[in-house]
């Protein structure tokens, strides 16, 4: 079945879809993205990524297009149409299609931003297999730009570090910076130590993660110490647990790093307890 997507103010099936072949985030990579999780057919932590949006555009000097209700409405239109039960919500604004390539930006009067939301259906994200098992992460240098804080469409490196990892026979990579660890290629990165959740302080150097936000609050609640701060790759393969957390794997448990087996190489309970505390508590307060 065709998915129902949205395109500049128009419900389209997916083969309809069109933009400009000038778009600069074709282009320039000119444009920031955000992705939002449909549980039950509700929305996680919607605010959160709306106010994340806003910082993007913000940061980069692109014009929001809409206000919070109507992108509340896109959202929530995309999930009736598209009858997701579990799932994703991808959007994405662009500084739009000025008709040729240039370097400088357009003239935003002129020029309207691209705006693109699209739905990605799956069934087994809460009861996730790979969550019972867990996850095996190499490391690879960092090499993005500067102001990975900012959610842009800029993924190439991450990219290329996801096929890094499976080309080894692993599932993802985190990134080090100066023998520390900044960040998977799509998510935030954590070790846990003699019962402390170590994750690296918020910086330009690691977007700030929506589901990062949520997990150390409920972890603070349930009295689990947290610290923020950078660790090295050697502290993390000595680690007692580790996990990562993102809008589409909530908090999944890491078991292996370089080939080094964490604890007895399964998940752990820490990890395990913090998913369970995040897909109830999100549930509860879903829109």
């Amino acid at each position: 079945m065709s998915r129902t997507v949205y395109v500049n103010g128009d419900y389209l099936p997916e083969g309809e879809a069109r933009i400009s072949i000038f778009d600069r985030g074709f282009l320039m990579a000119d444009g920031v993205y955000e992705v939002t999780t449909v549980i039950d057919s509700k929305l996680i932590d919607f605010d959160g990524h709306f106010t994340r949006l806003q910082r993007s555009l913000d940061e980069l000097g692109i014009e929001n297009p809409m206000d919070r209700e109507a992108w509340l409405e896109v959202h929530r239109q995309l999930v009736a149409q598209n009858e997701v039960d579990q799932g994703m919500i991808y959007l994405q604004v662009t500084r739009g299609a000025p008709g040729d390539r240039d370097f400088v930006f357009p003239d935003p009067e002129t020029t309207k931003p691209t705006v693109v939301l699209f739905t990605q259906s799956n069934p087994a994200l809460v009861d996730s297999p790979k969550a019972k098992k867990g996850i095996k992460v190499i490391t690879i240098d960092d090499l993005r730009w500067g102001r990975r804080d900012i959610k842009t469409v800029q993924l190439l490196y991450p990219s290329m570090g996801k096929m890094m990892a499976i080309k080894q026979g692993a599932d993802d990579a985190w990134m080090m910076q100066d023998g520390e660890i900044t960040e998977g290629t799509s998510n935030n990165a954590y070790i846990i130590k003699d019962g402390r959740i170590i994750t690296r302080a918020l910086s330009n150097d690691i977007l700030h993660g929506i589901t990062r936000a949520a997990v150390l609050r409920f972890a603070r609640e349930a009295q689990m110490p947290v610290e923020e701060r950078s660790f090295t790759v050697e502290e993390a393969k000595s680690a007692d647990e580790a996990f990562v957390t993102s809008a589409s794997t909530f908090v999944m448990p890491v078991v292996e790093i370089d080939g080094a087996k964490l604890g007895a190489g399964t998940p752990g309970p820490l990890a395990l307890r913090l998913r369970e505390i995040y897909i109830d508590e999100s549930r509860k307060a879903a829109i």
